[in-house]
């Protein structure tokens, strides 16, 4: 146990003995002296700023005069002086003792309070210039730790780790102190938070929005049974990165009535009312001024709607069923929505989101402008990006604002939504575009359905006038392939217009066959005669089959019975928006042509690429210095963590023996940090000189660990079939490392990580085999895990089907530290593989243009499995390891068709060329010199990659914002 002592300055520990001794008037005097010397001496930032009034009169004024925020860098006296005092009052543990987790939580608040003021000042600044502002709305934000981060990002590395290693820690211990934040799965939200990392740092005016999860997804445990899920524990100690703002605060409502006043405005009544709370956390941008903010909802019941007389009458569960119903929302990110019950909570979280987000960001607008809100100019000073179809209800939400409560027109509300809002897809996968069922959302969300309703109505009108009512077929084939509500009435004023259309086209018919009887009656008297009398038969026929031309028309666009009734909120989304970008060049030429293909035809300026990005700083300075640094000797400067560009300049230096030895060197120690992990998480040893192969990412059958780890189970085969010499000169040692989670209801992804655990406890415990093959899944895969598995990975796995990946993220922090990868032409494979040269990179698998005639083939009968993917299955099922009943996750790769059969994942058809790849794999890493130059052109063709980039063209192309820097 550390403790204060520290010359010049009484202990903490000394002070608070004191406090009790003496006169307690003579100790408040003290204590109010410490106070200040201590707030003096650690003040890192102060503001100076006009007068409040004066600030009013230059609301619009573009002006920064009187405005300045000094930035004054504080030394470890300083930090230590405020470590001491927020240990003593900002108490979360007992005055006792000074252990590491106080240790963590004293320097969090530290830094935090170095932040608030920039963080004020930024947005003080911002409603001073009335600048537009982007609003970044995901139901993910995967942070990871934040103290290092925030530290790296205010340069104040040194001053730290000095102030702790003069209470007795280093700064790395107490780091490690601090729990991943749980709210975020995976890509998604590791995107959004590198996003908001490049927002500040590049000073961008923005915010991200999302929901404070207090039990996170879950927290995974890999048992005998495989994968186990309990509830993710970070808040249990308190969060000392986040401010409780209990003044911001807004309703939301669920379920209840619409009801219509005699003017024909629409008031939603009744129903179940909740409270959002709004948690604000900051992100600091890099050596910059700024400090923006991350605000998650949390959610309440109103005091006032506490059931008290039911709890006085000892009713208890009566009484709180409100206030669970209410809380619960926030509970989990990503319920089982197998039921009911999980699908409506579910959706509570998406509209949760939206509605309280929406309200703050108008209620900005609205402080903004002051007495003369114009809201003609609400997409001049506001963008919002949705991020997938988890924040969609925003659309019909912020048009029930505008309209319901603030009383614009739906012409006018309508032009400026599809003016605000812009949306990313993330996905080509069919069952990850959402949608939902439309009584639930009807029942839920009634007011909404009669705005998605009016939409999905403006929608059908642009697809009459866009293809005409002459074809029928057509029609038909478009609407099933557009409408936002599926297998649902068409609108009356729809309808309307079709029969008009279909009436005119009998009439047209009739005139002309009319025409054509007078046209011949003198010629060809008896037999226009006999034509006649058949057209006047065909006729009666058809008014048979259908009696007038409504019916007609409601035959063929009506809804049938035995189909469920949808909304498709992607389509909701494309239909609103003004923009839609996919997140990598190959998907987004994937979702014009074929996701949202018929709306690209309609709306080809909507459709744009923004390649994802990963931050450098924290996913190569941060959780890699040794490499940071020698990058930076080598590039001259540390200009490449905001300028990536500068990392191509090693491509010059690839060669250079000197170089090279540095490199390897760092990659060495890493390496040595993943042993420790290893054997910490999984109490598995490994030899830090095999090669270390890593596949981490969410266990989903399209990104195909079942590929990786059948090539795993060939290898192994094949050892055991050769003597020990043998083996030594076929095979490359290898540490076979795996990551992620299984969705709790997934039930095949689950049987893959329990397959993978067999594999490695079979392998591991196999005398004859020792170094030369190990297997690891480390449990509870998160940011944390990745920051240290990423920079001492030497070969990487992005194994997906060609086409199902939309990007990706984790193959550019690979790439970015020197990490060699092998994978498939999807996603963002297809730049970087160019980046960084195609002999960089080992590439593999059918493209994303076979992959339909395929599975075609497979499901004519005609695909004919290669020998040694059978030998694999053959081998499984021979028990070698473990008694578990494999033969569903067996089954799912045979077969030519059927639910879950049939290898829809394309697993047999790319393990020849994967486990050839591999070979190739093992005879570069023979020649280390080699490796390491294809490492180091890795790093030099990463720069393409940094979230910096892709901010800059989001700005540019979607938001039309500009960067403010503080003055």
């Amino acid at each position: 146990m550390a403790t204060f002592a520290v010359s010049g300055l009484n202990s903490i520990s000394s002070f608070n003995n004191n406090f009790r001794s003496k006169n307690s008037n003579i100790f408040l005097s003290r204590k109010r002296s410490l106070l200040f010397n201590l707030r003096r001496r650690r003040r890192s930032f102060y503001v100076s700023n006009v007068a409040s009034d004066q600030k009013q009169k230059t609301k619009d004024s573009s002006s920064d005069e009187g405005f300045t925020l000094d930035v004054y860098q504080p030394d470890s006296t300083s930090v230590l002086s405020s470590i001491k005092y927020h240990a003593e009052f900002t108490p979360s543990f007992s005055p006792e003792k000074f252990e590491l987790p106080k240790a963590y939580y004293a320097t969090a608040e530290s830094v935090r309070d170095m932040l608030i003021l920039s963080w004020n000042a930024t947005y003080e600044y911002y409603e001073k210039m009335n600048v537009k502002q982007a609003y970044y709305l995901s139901m993910e934000f995967l942070q990871g730790r934040a103290l290092l981060n925030a530290i790296g990002n205010l340069g104040l590395n040194g001053p730290y780790a000095d102030a702790l290693t003069k209470l007795g820690y280093s700064l790395e211990d107490v780091a490690r102190q601090e729990p991943d934040a749980a709210l975020g799965n995976g890509g998604l939200g590791r995107l959004a938070s590198c996003f908001l990392d490049s927002m500040a740092t590049l000073n961008y005016p923005a915010w991200g929005y999302g929901l404070r999860y207090q039990y996170g997804l879950f927290k995974q445990l890999i048992t005998k049974d495989g994968q186990e899920e309990v509830a993710e524990n970070w808040l249990e100690m308190g969060n000392p990165w986040e401010i409780v703002r209990n003044d911001i605060s807004y309703p939301v409502k669920f379920y209840g009535k619409v009801i219509e006043g005699a003017d024909g405005s629409k008031e939603w009544v009744g129903g179940e009312d909740i409270t959002a709370v709004a948690y604000d956390v900051p992100i600091p941008g890099y050596k910059t001024k700024t400090t923006i903010n991350l605000r998650l909802w949390s959610t309440k019941l109103a005091a006032e709607a506490f059931d008290l007389h039911a709890f006085n009458n000892g009713d208890h569960a009566k009484a709180y069923e409100a206030q669970k119903k209410a809380e619960k929302i926030c509970y989990v990110l990503y319920p089982g929505d197998e039921s009911l019950e999980g699908k409506t909570l579910r959706l509570k979280q998406q509209y949760t989101l939206c509605s309280a987000s929406l309200q703050d960001i108008i209620a900005r607008f609205e402080k903004r402008s002051g007495n003369a809100v114009n809201w003609d100019q609400f997409p001049e000073k506001v963008a919002v990006q949705m991020n997938d179809t988890h924040p969609t209800l925003c659309i019909p939400e912020l048009l029930r604002i505008l309209i319901d409560v603030k009383g614009l027109s739906w012409k006018q509300a309508w032009g400026i939504t599809q003016r605000t809002v812009a949306y990313t897809n993330h996905t080509v996968l069919p069952e990850a575009l959402e949608k939902w069922s439309f009584t639930l959302l009807g029942e839920l969300l009634p007011r909404h359905v009669e705005i998605i309703a009016m939409i999905d109505e403006e929608l059908l009108l642009t697809i009459l006038t866009e293809y005409g009512t002459e074809d029928l077929d057509l029609l038909q084939e478009k609407l099933n392939q557009m409408r936002i509500l599926d297998n649902v009435e068409i609108p009356t004023s729809v309808l309307e217009l079709l029969i008009k259309a279909e009436e005119n086209a009998a009439d047209v018919e009739k005139a002309a066959e009319e025409e054509q009887l007078e046209e011949g009656k003198d010629e060809e008297t008896e037999a226009v005669k006999a034509e006649t009398t058949n057209v006047e038969e065909e006729t009666e026929v058809e008014k048979v089959e259908v009696k007038d031309s409504q019916a007609k028309i409601k035959r063929i666009f009506g809804p049938h019975a035995n189909r469920p009734q949808v909304v498709h909120m992607a389509n909701l989304c494309v239909v609103s928006g003004h923009a839609v970008n996919g997140v990598a060049e190959i998907h987004s030429e994937i979702v014009k042509d074929e996701v949202f293909n018929e709306f690209y035809k309609l709306w080809p300026e909507k459709f744009q690429n923004k390649t994802n990005g990963v931050t450098p700083r924290r996913w190569l300075s941060f959780c890699n210095p040794e490499l940071s640094e020698i990058i930076t000797k080598w590039t001259g400067s540390d200009d490449w963590l905001v300028n990536t560009e500068k990392l191509a300049e090693l491509r010059k230096f690839a060669d250079n023996e000197e170089l090279q030895s540095e490199w390897r060197k760092a990659k060495g120690n890493n390496k040595m940090k993943i042993v420790s992990l290893i054997k910490e998480k999984t109490g598995y040893v490994v030899s830090p000189d095999a090669m270390f192969d890593v596949q981490i990412k969410r266990i989903h059958e399209y990104k195909r660990q079942l590929l990786n780890i059948f090539g795993i189970v060939y290898r192994y085969k094949k050892m055991k079939e050769m003597s020990p010499e043998e083996r030594k000169e076929k095979f490359v040692p290898r540490v076979c490392i795996f990551g992620g989670k299984a969705f709790a209801t997934y039930v095949q992804a689950k049987r893959i990580v329990k397959f993978i655990t067999d594999v490695g406890a079979t392998v591991n415990h196999d005398p004859e085999i020792g170094d030369l093959l190990k297997v690891v899944f480390v449990p509870d895969y998160n940011v944390s895990v990745a920051e240290v598995l990423i920079p001492g990975s030497e070969l990487s796995q992005h194994i997906s089907t060609a086409g199902m990946e939309a990007s990706g993220t984790s193959n550019m922090k690979f790439s970015m530290n020197g990490c060699l990868l092998i994978g498939t032409l999807d996603g963002a494979n297809v730049e970087i593989r160019e980046e960084v040269g195609e002999d960089n990179f080992f590439l593999f698998g059918a493209q994303a243009h076979e992959i339909a005639g395929l599975r075609k083939e497979r499901a004519e009968g005609k695909f004919i499995p290669d020998p040694r993917f059978e030998e694999v299955k053959a081998f499984i099922r021979t028990g070698v390891f473990g008694p578990y009943n494999y033969e569903e996750l067996m089954g799912s790769l045979e077969g030519n068709e059927g639910f879950g059969r049939a290898d829809y994942f394309l697993v047999g058809k790319d393990f020849p060329d994967y486990i050839e790849c591999q070979d190739k794999v093992d005879e570069a890493y023979r020649d280390q010199k080699k490796w390491t130059k294809m490492s180091i052109l890795n790093t030099a063709g990463s720069f393409k990659f940094s979230s910096d980039r892709t901010i800059h063209q989001y700005a540019r192309d979607i938001w039309r914002i500009e960067p403010v820097e503080l003055p």
